[in-house]
């Protein structure tokens, strides 16, 4: 891995050669350490688009209960755009509150409209607020960042993207900005949701706790040495039963009515201009499969035995888009020793970082045919996941930023940059207010941190 601080983009223009860039050609690295290899990974053309959203002020969500939902929402961002684009692969990564995909410059107005009728279906029907926007990769090469996706396969049957180059965490930035933005098609506009669902119960910890964590090389961090650090993170992680798996063997439990039924009404829409009647049809469809998975039945091309072990070996629980994100299940002590090893590199300018623990994790599930084996699935800290790893994370920011802004007034600095405490996080609340507390992982620095001319910008390891 070669040593350089943030990886240069490619010279404007020099990719759009690469006319016959084919995102389901690339072949899948089977072992997740290797997605920190730049060899694994190929820049995307000009010509191609980044579909980038986020859920608003997912933080009052949360606080509300609504994680559920605000996953869900997230989710159904990809869903819709597969349906949009013949079911066909996608390079996409899903970030709890929102999601990222690479749109190929053929397909840029049928995504258009399909992200123009998910933000106004989780206005409508979730009571969410979903922004989203269309960046163009040349804009994002021009900025100087680069569009790098790999494929990383967790089994035989899936496949998800992997990205590198900082690119993504600029379009995110775009995003927050207003730039770029998709409107949202007229009230009452129904995406096509098929296959997205949300029926199994929370994945209780079996091994003390679910940790969130998420990973980003700092600014003017030494590439080969963040690179190390983070391969460090992961290898911690790989000593835990399943390497972590925060899903249990056959899967979470399946309950009836399942604990997403509202959601699955709302995305099937009304049946026969009634949202009653869809729900008496959901709730009639969910019961067969829940006697067809508590039965273990097997039906023409169908196992349920057989979905369930697909369903945790296709489950996103790792995942690299400029940063490293894992939901994992974990005893107390592994937990402290991650922490502790991200806190080293933290202090030795390598990387910033965000944890969470909590004691359940949610499943997400994309199944449009369900006797097919390639249904993937999302996972997430039950708490807040992601987003609350990431809000700890903006709040250290915070914290060196007010610390920038008192060294120019001659001012002594906080006491170190740790985890912040309440007192902490309360003095950092303003700057969050505006930057959201999820998706922004690289680029995600509180405005206040920019005005002090002391942006935290994670290289693009």
């Amino acid at each position: 891995m070669p040593d350089a601080t943030p990886r240069a983009a490619a010279p404007a223009g020099t990719s759009s050669a690469a006319e016959g860039f084919r995102y389901a050609d690339l072949a899948p690295a089977t072992d997740f350490l290797s997605v920190l290899d730049d060899a694994q990974y190929r820049p995307v053309p000009d010509g191609w688009w980044v579909a980038v959203t986020d859920v608003v002020d997912s933080t009052a969500a949360i606080a509300a209960g609504r994680y559920r939902a605000v996953n869900f929402a997230g989710a159904a961002v990809i869903a819709a755009l597969r349906n949009a684009l013949d079911r066909r692969e996608l390079p996409f990564v899903f970030g709890g509150d929102g999601a990222s995909v690479l749109i190929a410059p053929d397909e840029e107005a049928a995504a258009r409209a399909a992200l123009a009728a998910t933000v106004a279906w989780a206005r409508d029907a979730m009571a969410l607020s979903l922004r989203a926007a269309l960046v163009p990769v040349s804009e994002i090469r021009a900025a100087g960042h680069a569009v790098e996706v790999a494929r990383y396969a967790p089994s035989p049957d899936v496949a998800y993207a992997m990205f590198m180059g900082g690119g993504l965490a600029y379009a995110e930035r775009v995003l927050k900005r207003g730039l770029h933005a998709v409107a949202p098609a007229p009230p009452g506009t129904q995406p096509d949701l098929t296959g997205l669902t949300c029926r199994f119960e929370p994945a209780r910890a079996r091994h003390g706790l679910i940790l969130s964590v998420l990973v980003v090389a700092a600014e003017r961090a030494d590439r080969t040495a963040a690179r190390a650090a983070i391969a460090d993170v992961v290898r911690l992680a790989g000593e835990a039963p399943a390497r972590g798996h925060p899903l249990p063997p056959g899967g979470p439990r399946l309950r009836w009515p399942p604990p997403g039924l509202a959601h699955e009404v709302r995305a099937r829409g009304p049946l026969k201009g009634s949202l009653a009647l869809r729900r008496l049809h959901v709730l009639g469809t969910t019961l067969v499969g829940h006697l067809i998975f508590r039965l273990g039945l097997r039906l023409g091309g169908f196992s349920a035995p057989r979905y369930l072990d697909e369903l945790v070996a296709n489950t996103d629980f790792r995942k690299y888009d400029d940063g490293l994100r894992m939901t994992l299940d974990c005893s107390p002590d592994l937990a402290a020793r991650i922490e502790a090893r991200l806190e080293a590199a933290e202090a030795a300018g390598l990387v910033r970082f965000g944890l969470h623990r909590q004691g359940a994790a949610l499943t997400t599930c994309i199944t449009p045919v369900a006797a097919l084996r390639d249904h993937v699935h999302f996972v997430d800290g039950e708490d807040g996941g992601y987003a609350r790893a990431a809000q700890a994370l903006k709040a250290k920011d915070a914290l060196r930023a007010e610390d920038a802004l008192r060294a120019k007034d001659g001012v002594k600095a906080n006491d170190g940059v740790k985890a912040p405490d309440a007192e902490g996080t309360a003095r950092a609340e303003d700057a969050l207010k505006t930057g959201d507390a999820a998706s922004t992982l690289v680029d995600g620095v509180p405005p206040v941190a920019e005005s002090a001319d002391a942006a935290m910008r994670g290289a693009a390891v």
